[in-house]
C-alpha cells in the first residue's frame, strides 16, 4: 500500500471544520441508554455514534455485550438523530449482522488486529461494500502488524480506511491503562500521512481525569479525530465505567481543545514546528519515565549491596557500561563527549540512590 491523497476522501467528504469526533458508550446496554446518549450528542461536534455490541473481555464472566439486539438500537438512534453509527466487529458473522443493520463505521479491535487469519476473514466479508473500516493498533507495539491489517483491507478493495491509536498493553504498572507509545503512531503517520489517524484516549487512559490532556497531545500531533467513550451515567456503566465521560463533558472538551486553524506559509511553519516540539515533549516524558525506572533498580541494587556488605562503586562494571554506551551513541550520531556527560550524570545519581539505601 502506498500513501496517496485518496486515503482521505471519506474523511474529507464529511466537510468538517474540526477533527472527527466518534462518541458513545463503551457498551450498548439498553435501548433507552443508547437513545438517551445519542440525543445528547445530536447537536454536538459528534459525527458518529459508537457503541460496543460484542465485547471481547480479557476474562470470562464480565459483561460481554448484548449482541445483535443492540444493532436495532443503533439503527433507531441513527433514524432519530441523523448520527452515523459505529461498532466493533470481530468475525464475518458480526460483519454480516452489522451490514444488515446499516452500520456505517466498523472498527477492528486490538485483539483482532493481532490475527492475520481473522483480519483476512473480515476483509473478505466486507468485499464490495463502501463501509468505513478503522483498524485499532494491536495490543503489542508492532507497527508492521498494525499496517499489515490495514493492507489486508486495502487489498480486498476497501477504500475507506483509517487507524485508531488506543495504546499498548504492558506488564508494568503505569499511569495509563495502555501505554500510548506515541512514537509508534508518529512513525505510522510519517509513512502514511494521508491515512486518517484517530485517537482513542479512553482506552489509553483507563480513567477520565487524563482524557483531555491525551486529546490535546493528539491534536498537537495532527491526529485527524477522536473516539471517546461517552455515557449519560458513567459511574453506572456496565463496562469500563472509570474511563467514560458524560456528553456534557465531551461537549466542553470540544470547546476547550486547541486546534490550529491558521493558514499560509508562516502558519505552516508554526504548525510543523509545534508538531515537532510535541514529539520532543513526548520523548522527553518517556525519557524521564525510563530514568525513574532505572533509579528504582538502582535502589534495589543498593539494598542488595547493603545486605551483602558490598561497596557502592564497582569500577569494572561502570567502565563496561560506559564503553557500550559510547559505541551505541556513535551508531545514533551522538558524540562521545555528550554520552560521557550524560552517563556520568546518570551514574552519579545511581550512586546517590544506592548510598541513601546503604546509609539508612
Amino acid at each position: 500500500m502506498e500513501n496517496k491523497k485518496e486515503l482521505r476522501h471519506w474523511l474529507n467528504a464529511f466537510g468538517l471544520e474540526h477533527p472527527l469526533v466518534i462518541a458513545g458508550p463503551c457498551s450498548a446496554e439498553t435501548e433507552e441508554q443508547v437513545l438517551n446518549i445519542a440525543h445528547q450528542l445530536k447537536d454536538s461536534d459528534t459525527t458518529v455514534l459508537r457503541a460496543g455490541i460484542w465485547k471481547p473481555r480479557t476474562r470470562p464472566g464480565n459483561f460481554e455485550g448484548v449482541g445483535a439486539l443492540g444493532l436495532k438500537w443503533l439503527q433507531k438512534a441513527k433514524e432519530e438523530t441523523g448520527l452515523l453509527t459505529a461498532t466493533e466487529v470481530a468475525n464475518a458473522t458480526h460483519v454480516d449482522l452489522a451490514l444488515q443493520h446499516d452500520v456505517d463505521v466498523l472498527w477492528i479491535g486490538a485483539r483482532t488486529t493481532v490475527s492475520p487469519f481473522i483480519v483476512q476473514e473480515i476483509a473478505e466479508a466486507l468485499k464490495g461494500t463502501d463501509k468505513i473500516v478503522l483498524v485499532k493498533n494491536p495490543v503489542n507495539p508492532d507497527l508492521a502488524l498494525w499496517l499489515g491489517a490495514v493492507e489486508r483491507f486495502y487489498a480486498s478493495g476497501i477504500n475507506n480506511l483509517g487507524v485508531i491509536h488506543r495504546g499498548f498493553s504492558t506488564y508494568e504498572k503505569t499511569r495509563y491503562r495502555n501505554n500510548p507509545e506515541w512514537q509508534l503512531p508518529i512513525d505510522l503517520q510519517n509513512r502514511f500521512p494521508d491515512l486518517p489517524l484517530i485517537l482513542d484516549p479512553s482506552h489509553i487512559a483507563g480513567r477520565r481525569d487524563i482524557i483531555f490532556d491525551l486529546c490535546q497531545t493528539a491534536l498537537d500531533l495532527n491526529y485527524d479525530g477522536l473516539m471517546i467513550e461517552t455515557h449519560h451515567q458513567p459511574d453506572k456503566a456496565w463496562s469500563d465505567a472509570s474511563q467514560q465521560i458524560t456528553p456534557n463533558t465531551l461537549i466542553q472538551y470540544t470547546k476547550d481543545l486547541r486546534i490550529r486553524k491558521e493558514i499560509g506559509e508562516a502558519a505552516e511553519f508554526k504548525n510543523k514546528i509545534n508538531t515537532l516540539r510535541t514529539q520532543i515533549d513526548v520523548i522527553d516524558h518517556q525519557f524521564i519515565e525510563m530514568l525513574g525506572k532505572r533509579m528504582k533498580i538502582a535502589d534495589d541494587i543498593g539494598a542488595l549491596k547493603k545486605a551483602h556488605n558490598v561497596a557502592v562503586l564497582q569500577t569494572k562494571r561502570w567502565n563496561e557500561i560506559l564503553g557500550k554506551m559510547i559505541l551505541q551513541g556513535e551508531e545514533k550520531n551522538l558524540s562521545e563527549e555528550f554520552i560521557l556527560r550524560l552517563f556520568k550524570a546518570i551514574h552519579q545519581e545511581s550512586i546517590n540512590h544506592q548510598e541513601k539505601i546503604i546509609n539508612k
